[in-house]
């Protein structure tokens, strides 16, 4: 399988490393809007796909549902993104104006969710990534419903200051979304991440979390990629898991907040949150035991 091991200060383009792995996302939301029984609904998820013009990303969108792989598989991240943009909804119902999306990749939500105007979206990545993403959607004259600031950082490095230089106001209660991070990052880049989180959250803020139950269970997702990894699987020899930084002694982000007075509640794993929308295959059988270390969450800061 191709290695594709992370270093210090590593950086990536949106076809290369871990910005492949957000293409790969932007498949499998393509793979969903186009099911009759659609979770979520991402129009701008195949126009990334033709700008990026990858064969291994098209083809996983086009085999759909079909597609070997379970570190590919579709509906899972279907049922990942209907939580998401449910806690954005959320939010915004309640008030919230400020979104901060850490590690955006080719997250679409400024475009394609019902936001009020006054919303500001704050979207955080690789320069690259967010150039690609502003590109190929421009291109095809799209426009984002509320304010949309984009924010070119590495999340290893110090982005609050390059946060607040773009506008966010540390003052007014903020929906932060943890999507599709947490794998690939240091558990100390990890710990400091929800510091900072706290640190510059209002009362009213809230928070979404895609987590582990436990510590990262690297062989089992490597064995369970090497044996979907056959010949005609789209994603040919990728290997996703020499992405992840398999820290073990990494902190509990639910705790931590909890400890921070936020109030917690835990959505459950991927195959729990899938029955909750009614979906009974949201991975394959075989994948559901290391699906359960997965786990979701939302946290609040009581506004007093």
């Amino acid at each position: 399988m191709t290695d594709s091991t992370r270093t210090d200060g590593d950086t990536w383009t949106i076809t290369t490393s871990v910005g492949f792995t957000a293409l790969l996302v932007a498949a499998a939301r393509a793979v969903e809007n186009e099911r009759p029984d659609a979770l979520a609904h991402d129009p701008y998820a195949r126009v990334f796909l033709e700008a990026a013009g990858d064969p291994r990303a098209i083809a996983l969108a086009d085999a759909g549902d079909g597609a070997g792989n379970p570190m590919a598989a579709t509906r899972h991240l279907g049922v990942r993104t209907r939580f998401f943009d449910e806690f954005v909804l959320r939010a915004v119902d309640a008030g919230v104006r400020q979104v901060v999306i850490l590690a955006a990749g080719l997250d679409s939500r400024a475009y394609r969710l019902d936001l009020p105007a006054a919303t500001v979206v704050y979207e955080l990545d690789q320069p690259q990534v967010l150039a690609f993403k502003e590109d190929a959607l421009a291109a095809r004259g799209a426009t984002p419903v509320a304010g949309l600031r984009h924010v070119p950082v590495d999340l290893r490095d110090d982005w609050p200051v390059a946060l607040r230089a773009s506008g966010f106001d540390g003052a007014a209660p903020t929906a932060w979304l943890v999507e599709g991070l947490l794998p690939y990052l240091p558990a100390a880049a990890q710990s400091l991440l929800f510091e900072r989180i706290v640190e510059h959250s209002a009362p009213g803020s809230r928070v979404a979390v895609e987590g582990q139950n436990g510590p990262l269970d690297l062989a089992g997702f490597r064995a369970i990629t090497e044996k979907y990894s056959q010949p005609g699987n789209p994603l040919g020899d990728f290997d996703v898991t020499s992405l992840f930084v398999a820290d073990e002694d990494r902190a509990d982000p639910a705790e931590f907040l909890t400890a921070h007075g936020w109030r917690v509640e835990r959505a459950g794993n991927p195959v729990e949150l899938g029955r909750g929308y009614g979906v009974e295959d949201t991975v394959p059988a075989d994948a559901e035991v290391l699906s359960a270390s997965i786990g979701y969450f939302t946290a609040e800061l009581p506004a007093g």
